[in-house]
């Protein structure tokens, strides 16, 4: 069997997985980045004032229910003023109803819903996984290409 070609399926694995590995923790860090920017927001109540359908629900290609996204106007008050703000892509909610959001104590008008750095560290760990996943799958199929080649002079 040719070299390159058995070098290639049994690198397969590797050259997978250290690209996914590579990417996903550097979207960990840039995501990492952005919520710690997010981390002296302050928690205030806002209530819905309009809710707007982006995407109605819908069946995929493989039979599985996909949720409808909606637009959502919010307004909120910070120190006796009243903001309003719009959140795209986000599950339904009804007018009226009140909803947690952080905003930015220099700039009331910037929001988000969540401060949690807990979901970027679970990004970056997938990613060093999968990063080290990866080299082993790499170091493995070199010695497995090694092998071969000392199998092919003894012969």
């Amino acid at each position: 069997m040719n070299k390159v070609a058995t070098f290639m399926r049994e690198s397969s694995t590797a050259r997978f997985f250290i690209p996914v590995g590579i990417m996903l923790i550097i979207f960990g860090i840039v995501f990492f980045s952005v919520n710690n920017k997010n981390k002296n927001y302050i928690k205030t109540t806002a209530t819905v004032s309009n809710v707007e359908v982006l995407e109605e629900e819908y069946i995929d290609d493989n039979g599985e229910t996909v949720e409808a996204t909606y637009k959502v106007d919010l307004t909120y008050i910070v120190s006796d003023k009243e903001y309003s703000a719009t959140l795209e892509n986000v599950s339904k909610y009804k007018v009226g109803e009140k909803i947690t959001i952080y905003y930015n104590p220099k700039d009331p008008s910037q929001i988000t819903q969540t401060i949690s750095m807990v979901l970027p560290i679970v990004i970056i760990a997938l990613g060093v996984v999968s990063l080290i996943a990866g080299i082993i799958s790499g170091v493995n199929t070199f010695k497995k290409y090694k092998k071969m080649k000392e199998q092919e002079r003894n012969w």
